[in-house]
């Protein structure tokens, strides 16, 4: 099976996507399928991958992150795409190259694949506090008539969690499909606390064995509310001494720099590429604090809970999903008081029991990536089982009120 993705923000420097689409392609080789990738780049040329390749194509760049270019003619989109001649194509995103994809006239089964809320990473991080999520989504009944258009153009449209479905399902949208993510578990597991790293962590936030370490991993995008997390660790610091230590970087690093330097023992890493550090990082800290409530997934929480760390997260999106009061705390999305309560309240909680209960409920509830290309090209290869028959079976999933009192592990 030959499967071509239009993924717009695939860049060499980027985070997630970038690690995303490196682990498809090594799953693809292991499952006997060839993966091309379209990318947007800085020149035209074609790069060679365990598992199939990518096309890069000349595009303009970005003009608020410089990580990442976008599309712009469809003529070199579609003639590399007539040129592989897909059995399945896939549109990545919900801008410019899942139009591509859906416009592409071939005779390929199309999905769209939705890495993303995009009403919840961009209305409602702006507007979180003076509206309502409900009424956020309102307003923006405009886009989800846009994403109905859009999807339509698709034989199906793929998501990475049951509880995205039940999002997108209750605008409109149907024919969906889940493939769980999962997390990269040779890594992120149990066992790997380290007392020594967790004091040299503290030391470098300016402070002894004797105070918490919190740990913050991401992406610096306004999704992310860094600001909102470093002023949260300022409020509970107030009640205990308490190193901040965070992981990542992205185009408004300038201004969580300037906000860090107005709170003390808060330490700026960057980005940690060795992923056995970064577990041993995760499996060492008392506590993850996140601070998006947008999260497809949540891959920071997921792998936290693999190492046995119990997290603070938002009480909306893929975060909360993954969250239970045995082993985690939620807050009101963009409240730093909230967010400094809850965290106080976990750390005064046992950590060796929260440890065991994140432990369990990892084991219980977290796949592996290999799990999800396992599901996702499973699903491709009954694409095409069914081709003859016409579309897609539609397997919407049922709407599920935002106010039902349904545990996360029913979602």
């Amino acid at each position: 099976m030959k499967i071509v993705d239009i993924s717009e923000f695939y860049s060499p420097t980027g985070g997630g996507v970038r690690q995303y689409v490196d682990r498809k392609f090594l799953a693809a080789a292991r499952h006997g399928h060839e993966l091309v990738v379209i990318a947007p780049g800085t020149e035209d040329r074609v790069e060679l991958r365990t598992g199939g390749k990518i096309i890069w194509i000349k595009t303009p760049q970005l003009p608020f992150d410089a990580n990442y270019r976008m599309f712009w003619s469809s003529r070199a989109v579609f003639a590399a795409i007539d040129a592989e001649a897909p059995d399945i194509l896939e549109g990545s995103s919900p801008w410019r190259g899942g139009w591509l994809a859906a416009k592409w006239p071939g005779k390929a089964i199309k999905l769209l694949f939705m890495h993303a809320d995009p009403v919840a990473v961009y209305p409602q991080t702006l507007l979180m506090g003076k509206l309502k999520p409900a009424t956020i989504d309102t307003l923006f009944g405009w886009y989800w008539a846009y994403l109905r258009k859009l999807a339509g153009h698709f034989d199906g449209t793929v998501v990475a969690g049951s509880w995205l479905g039940t999002r997108f399902a209750q605008y409109g949208l149907t024919n969906l499909h889940v493939a769980p993510f999962g997390v990269e578990t040779s890594w992120f597991k149990p066992g790997q606390r380290d007392e020594n790293l967790r004091t040299e962590l503290l030391a470098q936030c300016g402070l002894g064995p004797e105070a918490a370490l919190v740990l913050n991993i991401g992406r610096h995008h306004p999704e992310k509310r860094v600001h909102t997390l470093i002023e949260a660790v300022r409020i509970a610091q107030q009640d205990r001494p308490i190193g901040f230590y965070v992981v990542g970087d992205g185009f408004i690093h300038g201004s969580i720099k300037a906000k860090a330097a107005g709170v003390p023992h808060v330490h700026l890493a960057g980005w940690l590429k060795d992923r056995a550090t970064v577990a041993r990082v995760l499996a060492s800290a008392d506590v993850l604090l996140h601070g998006s409530s947008a999260e497809t997934y949540g891959f920071a929480v997921a792998e936290a809970l693999c190492c046995g760390t119990p997290v603070v997260v938002p009480n909306s999106g893929g975060a909360a999903d993954l969250a239970s009061p045995a082993y985690a705390e939620t807050y009101t999305p963009g409240d730093a008081a909230a967010a400094a309560k809850s965290l106080l309240t976990l750390l005064s909680r046992d950590r060796a029991e929260l440890s065991v209960a994140a432990c369990a409920a990892a084991k219980r509830r977290i796949g592996d990536l290999d799990s999800h290309f396992d599901t996702l090209f499973g699903l491709f290869t009954l694409a095409l089982q069914r081709k003859k028959m016409g579309a897609m079976v539609d397997v919407t999933l049922p709407v599920i009120p935002e106010d039902a009192d349904v545990a996360p592990e029913a979602l």
